[in-house]
């Protein structure tokens, strides 16, 4: 199959604290090294782009670093990672409006992207103008932006304000018009980074939808990032997962969000950020098995318990606690709060208080889940954590399926028995 998209060592490097490269004998030295043919020469010093890492003694930084992967035509491939990974990065050097530092690029055909709310938009100009300007842009003849015209303002719901300079459009519409124009112009290649987030359900739904549409029928290349991960499972069969501006790993879309989340579970507790008046501090939190053991892995179907270790640090009224299950899209499973049962946890200050929620089945499909920590006294937020632990659900040996229920067929499992009369009345 023909390459859309050949990316081979590619780089971003940026000086950190200035606008610029920086000094007159830096640009000196780079230019003396061009004009020789040879590497810029401060592409060999720098740090990785590595969050929460401290200031460094390197002046430079690497954005992106050693960046190589291929995308077939026609393939919708996701782009997945933390903030600060890369991403955006990636997708500016390839819509080019950023040159890369180093390495190269082999692009095969016209590439439409939408990168920020109303990208490519000129905020004086009508809607209608803006559809032409930015069909013009793409290389497109009048004639062709007039055949699709009518298709994009039906799409993006803004007949009514199409003859309206752009700059009176709320970010909603700018980003309903701009996504219109960029999926309906016939370019080969769509790239789309996080911008659907700004739109609501119904219109997310209807771009998902579209971009499936130009992939599978129109046989466009779609490169889409986004942090709504159900929208990427739906998407894109097949994702990158990239790290402080490098590629972690590349295969199927459900195994990279398996692998992101994970990384989840490798921050140690006091690395995870706690909102909260914090008059009460989580010191520990467990899962564990039906064996009672600390584990990372569960049983479904088997009993487990989440333990949790607080510790008052100035006096409180009795507080409530609470666990709440998420799977690795995001989505809120289950909860269970003490006040369920009427238990207020009275604790005494300055001593580590136990806290056990025992579930007497597991019955989560097998995946990735991680756990939010709520304590709270009264209305008040005393102190709640995201994502505080990480731990995976496996397949039952004893469950007897023929075949497990996989994440994107539902979240829970839900045993039935089933009857078959012999005979149905009136029969």
């Amino acid at each position: 199959m023909e390459k859309a998209l050949q990316v081979n060592d590619l780089g971003k490097i940026y000086r950190l604290g200035s606008v610029g490269t920086g000094t007159l004998s830096h640009d000196l030295n780079r230019f003396w090294h061009r004009i020789r043919g040879k590497d810029d020469p401060y592409l060999k010093v720098g740090t990785e782009n590595v969050r929460n890492a401290g200031s460094g003694d390197a002046p430079y930084v690497w954005a992106l670093k050693d960046v190589s992967f291929d995308v077939d035509q026609g393939e919708v491939l996701g782009i997945i990672g933390r903030n600060g990974a890369g991403k955006s990065t990636l997708l500016k050097i390839l819509s080019k409006i950023t040159a890369p530092s180093a390495g190269e690029i082999k692009i095969r055909g016209r590439i439409a992207s939408l990168l920020e709310v109303g990208t490519g938009f000129h905020p004086e100009l009508t809607g209608r103008e803006n559809i032409y300007l930015n069909g013009a842009i793409l290389g497109m003849r009048r004639s062709e932006i007039q055949k699709k015209f009518d298709e994009i303002v039906d799409f993006s719901g803004c007949e009514k304000y199409i003859d309206t300079p752009v700059k009176r459009y709320s970010s909603g519409m700018y980003v309903r018009l701009a996504f219109a124009v960029a999926a309906h112009l016939e370019s080969e290649i769509l790239i789309v980074d996080e911008v659907l987030a700004v739109g609501d359900a119904e219109f997310q739904k209807k771009c998902i939808g579209k971009m499936q549409d130009v992939s599978s029928s129109m046989g466009r290349t779609v490169l889409f990032v986004s942090h709504d991960l159900n929208a990427m499972a739906r998407l894109c069969p097949n994702a990158l997962l990239m790290n402080n501006g490098s590629i972690y790993a590349r295969g199927s879309t459900f195994d990279m969000i398996g692998k992101y989340f994970s990384e989840l579970g490798k921050r140690p507790l006091e690395a995870l950020q706690r909102t909260g008046t914090g008059n009460i501090r989580l010191e520990d939190i467990q899962v564990l098995d039906h064996a009672g053991r600390d584990a990372k892995s569960l049983i479904s179907g088997k009993p487990f318990t989440i333990r949790m270790q607080v510790r008052m640090l100035r006096y409180t009224e009795p507080a409530h606690f609470a666990v709440t299950i998420k799977n690795a899209f995001g989505s809120k499973v289950t909860s269970s709060w003490t006040h369920f049962n009427n238990q207020h946890i009275a604790l005494q200050q300055g001593h580590i208080q136990q806290i056990d929620f025992h579930f007497s089945e597991l019955s989560l499909v097998p995946g990735e889940y991680s756990l939010i920590s709520y304590i709270n006294s009264g209305s008040e937020v005393v102190e709640m954590i995201d994502d505080v632990l990480l731990f995976s659900v496996l397949e039952s040996a004893e469950a007897g399926f023929s075949r497990y229920p996989s994440i994107s067929e539902g979240l829970i499992i839900t045993p039935s028995t089933i009857h078959t009369p012999n005979e149905l009345p009136g029969s």
